[in-house]
């Protein structure tokens, strides 16, 4: 199990550089998206833009060391398959909470008072609802573009790992 955990830990520079590479490729996803849409005409492109840059700048440190635990010496299906499920698992669960984040900080106005029951509730449904709205409304940005970078990501990623 060393071995394993100690290979699950990439250099720096990978999660570093990674992160943002990745971050990129999302951002990039998430634009084209909006323009063949309705051709970024949006009052909000950039707060979708950093919503799903920064989305993905988180997921790509927590991904990595996880299909890299899975994909340890293993074949190169099996690493590719590893790689593509995290990435997309950590991508689309840390973009849809910080979606989650800013759809609570605008209705918490008319929240009840912190820590009383009434809030935990209006919290833990206000997170589902917007959760929801997330998948039904802002999976769609991470197409067409976003699934090639991920095939291509997660297959140059298995190359690498031996």
């Amino acid at each position: 199990m060393p071995g394993r955990l100690r290979a699950a830990l990439p250099p720096y520079s990978d999660l570093l550089i990674g992160a943002i590479l990745w971050a990129c490729q999302m951002l990039l996803s998430a634009g084209l998206a909006l323009y063949i849409r309705n051709r970024l005409e949006t009052s909000h492109s950039a707060e979708l833009a950093a919503l799903y840059f920064f989305g993905a700048l988180l997921a790509w440190p927590l991904a990595l060391p996880c299909a890299r635990f899975i994909a340890y010496r293993r074949r190169i299906e099996t690493r590719f398959a590893a790689f593509f499920l995290a990435l997309a698992a950590f991508t689309i669960l840390l973009t849809a909470f910080l979606f989650a984040m800013d759809y609570r900080a605008f209705y918490s106005q008319w929240h009840a008072p912190f820590g009383s029951v009434t809030w935990a509730f209006q919290f833990v449904f206000t997170g589902a609802s917007a959760v929801y709205q997330f998948s039904v409304l802002g999976l769609r940005l991470f197409m067409p573009l976003g699934l090639l970078c991920l095939f291509g990501t997660s297959f140059i990623l298995a190359k690498r790992m031996r």
